[in-house]
């Protein structure tokens, strides 16, 4: 134990430790240890906190008919009102530190040893058993969760057609819950837009020309004001008027910014929006953001190991294309499975997805994008941006995208997750985390020009 760490530790944690004599050790907050996570829930009743292992899913259905109560998930913001009414970084799940009703999973009850997290996000707690977590008589003791499935990695390229299957099995599985469309119908993705498909084509073009580029940007009015209006915007500082989308490949973006960005446009603007849910980050800032970091990322990389700058951008901006994928063709299960990844922030959004549709967003884009003939890195870095231990093809991109998001939630661009980054993806990608830090700095700096780059983007 570290009395040098416990000084940061919460006194209301501490008190609790000491008045109970829970026996413990203090240490690191690591990304291999299963942890217990709390869960929080209301209704008019009042609040619901669930304890279960960071490996499982907790179940709304399960809750709801357990306790016959209509629990809703809090939200974002609400979470975080509560971490600052308790001066808390995260929640220690012990039955008795908020004012809740608690419910603690049944198969983490009865494990032997137990992470539990301190107060500080920082630090764990380490107890000799998961009965240290339950004071009051009235916590219940209930199988409510469920393991996460871990799957073998596909690294080859028929995963498309792996994943292709994924999307008919999800679409079956919900037609059984009445969905009556076959998948064609169901999905009702439109086809890649005609600005898309000529940018794919000017790039395997052997005589690609700014002109060229220029004329095919400006047949669409909207798209070109959009690239002049990202020229225009205070992050580039250029100097004078930017008149033309010529004006601004020469004199700011470049060609192969103005390209993947063209491209990322196009993809954006062909499926509406979904609405901004309560606490998150609108999609073209999330957007914005990644992408600003990959670039921010690949820069620092030494220049013997670093990946194409163009396709690690179009990664980037094309991460989070999925979502708008998700809401427009699952759109009757849209709400649930929202709920559940709202309870379950302590699994990444595609256990949730698989879950409850049995498919997740990234499969679905990454399988439209090879459809569509876009870049295997770009396709790849957007299917695997959640596995820090992937080393197939465009590995380089899924890393950037991960560690780029995590930057991001470390230095308040994106809601917190908690979730311990894997330091593996650095050595992958040739990076020093005191690097990745100061790359950081210098772009929270610039958070409000980022912002109104998102804003030029959603025209």
């Amino acid at each position: 134990m570290s009395n040098q760490a416990e000084v940061n530790i919460p006194d209301s944690v501490l008190r609790h430790l000491s008045q109970n004599n829970i026996e413990h050790a203090l240490g690191p907050n690591r990304p291999t240890l299963d942890r217990a996570e709390v869960c929080l829930l209301s209704d008019s009743e009042g609040l619901v906190q669930v304890f279960t292992a960071s490996s499982a899913i907790v179940d709304l259905e399960k809750l709801r008919a357990l306790t016959g109560r209509q629990l809703k998930p809090l939200s974002i913001i609400e979470k975080q009102g509560l971490l600052t009414q308790f001066n808390l970084e995260t929640f220690p799940a012990f039955d008795d530190l908020l004012p809740a009703k608690t419910i603690i999973d049944q198969t983490l009850f009865y494990t032997d040893r137990v992470f539990v997290y301190s107060g500080n996000s920082d630090h764990l707690l380490a107890l000799n058993s998961a009965k240290d977590m339950r004071r009051k008589e009235a916590t219940l003791i209930a199988p409510i969760a469920s393991v996460v499935p871990v799957d073998d990695l596909d690294y080859e390229l028929s995963l498309f057609d792996h994943d292709r299957k994924k999307i008919d099995d999800a679409v079956t599985k919900l037609t059984a819950m009445r969905i009556r469309q076959r998948l064609s119908e169901t999905l009702e993705i439109p086809p890649l837009p005609d600005t898309a498909q000529e940018i794919i084509k000017l790039r395997v073009d052997a005589d690609a020309s700014i002109s060229k580029l220029s004329k095919i940007v400006e047949r669409d009015p909207s798209l070109a004001a959009q690239v002049v209006s990202w020229a225009s915007s205070s992050y580039y500082s250029a100097p004078g008027s930017i008149k033309s989308v010529q004006d601004a490949i020469v004199r700011v973006l470049g060609f192969d910014l103005v390209m993947n960005l063209a491209v990322g446009l196009s993809l954006g603007k062909s499926i509406e929006l979904p609405p901004t849910r309560k606490g998150e980050v609108p999609y073209w800032n999330t957007a914005v953001y990644v992408a600003e970091t990959v670039a921010a990322l690949v820069a620092i990389i030494p220049r013997e190991f670093r990946p194409s700058f163009g396709l690690s951008y179009l990664a980037g901006l094309l991460h989070n294309f999925g979502q708008l994928i998700l809401a427009h063709a699952f759109k009757p299960h849209l709400h649930k499975t929202n709920q559940m990844i709202d309870l379950n922030r302590h699994i990444q959004h595609q256990h949730i997805e698989k879950f409850v549709l049995g498919i997740t967003r990234d499969q679905i884009a990454a399988n439209l994008m090879n459809s569509w003939s876009l870049p295997v890195e770009v396709a790849l870095g957007v299917r695997y941006q959640s596995e820090p231990r992937y080393l197939g093809e465009a590995s380089d991109q899924a890393h950037l995208i991960y560690l780029a998001k995590h930057m991001l939630e470390q230095y308040d661009f994106l809601p917190k997750t908690h979730q311990q980054l894997d330091p593996f993806v650095l050595e992958s990608l040739n990076l020093d985390i005191n690097d990745v830090q100061q790359a950081m700095e210098q772009l929270k700096e610039k958070k409000t020009d980022l912002d109104a780059l998102a804003r030029a983007l959603q025209g």
